[in-house]
């Protein structure tokens, strides 16, 4: 489990580098409808207030794996928001793939999804398709926040805290995390589901920089994920991201060094920000 936990770490706020996705697919409305029972008195969940990203947002990465283009990562909200029994709720899409040389060697073809509540920015539904050289497997989640459980499928059913996030929710619920006055060394965490077990996804600020991207220089805060050390990095400096220092807290780049060389994701492509951009003149 601790090579998935490492995993879970970097995608709240690097997922392009991990998430590359095709994959069958199947609309969860329904099943989130027939699942939860939505009561009057249970209809209110705390709410959080969400600055970071609106539906309709789009954001493309380049993904390099030592000098090769090893595939490219899309993060998509979806322009509709659905109405679940009364709740608004955003679609998240996280897909991509290998291509070129990576992809004749080690062909990844993986989805991830998530329903994620407007107002309480928690899922109600996570679905994770991974097809990566062959390996196939398939996760579907379900969230209920008024009894506090999750259903795996399988009879499987966890007891989890309020306000957990899924492995895709994570990374947005991360981006409205207010970073405002982080100082280095301050440590910031979100509670996720990840693989049957509560994690507490954890990243540390090391300070603001101006970093260049495909877009221009950008103004960025540079944040290490805390990691286990050991079974993927030698040790927490080797995984090392930057987002954008203004209120969409975008990832820009994602850099990690591990056992058997290194991986590089960089932001190509925007669309529909809910704000302008830190650019740099």
């Amino acid at each position: 489990m601790k090579t998935l936990k490492c995993t879970g770490a970097f995608l709240m706020l690097a997922s392009a580098l991990i998430l590359f996705s095709f994959g069958t697919r199947k609309d969860f409305t329904g099943l989130i409808e027939s699942s939860i029972r939505f009561e009057k008195e249970l209809d209110e969940l705390p709410k959080r207030e969400n600055r970071a990203f609106k539906e309709g947002e789009k954001l493309t990465y380049r993904l390099h794996y030592g000098i090769m283009n090893a595939g490219v990562a899309e993060m998509t909200v979806k322009p509709e928001i659905i109405d679940i029994r009364g709740r608004k709720v955003y679609h998240v899409v996280v897909n991509g793939y290998t291509k070129g040389a990576a992809d004749w060697f080690f062909r990844v073809r993986d989805r991830y999804e998530s329903y994620i509540d407007k107002d309480a920015l928690v899922p109600w539904a996570f679905i994770r398709r991974v097809d990566e050289g062959g390996f196939k497997f398939s996760q579907d989640y379900i969230f209920n926040h008024y009894t506090k459980k999750v259903d795996v499928g399988g009879g499987e059913v966890y007891d989890i805290p309020a306000g957990i996030q899924d492995m895709v929710s994570s990374f947005y619920a991360a981006r409205n995390l207010d970073f405002s006055q982080a100082k280095p060394g301050d440590i910031f965490s979100v509670k996720s589901f990840v693989d049957k077990e509560i994690w507490d996804l954890k990243i540390r600020f090391v300070g603001r920089e101006i970093i260049d991207t495909d877009l221009g220089k950008v103004r960025a805060l540079h944040f290490r994920p805390v990691v286990q050390k050991g079974r993927i990095f030698k040790s927490e400096e080797d995984l090392n991201v930057w987002i954008s220092d203004d209120d969409n807290h975008i990832p820009l780049r994602a850099q990690a060094n591990i056992i058997i060389g290194s991986v590089k994701m960089d932001l190509t492509k925007t669309e529909n920000l809910a704000n302008p951009m830190a650019f740099v003149n």
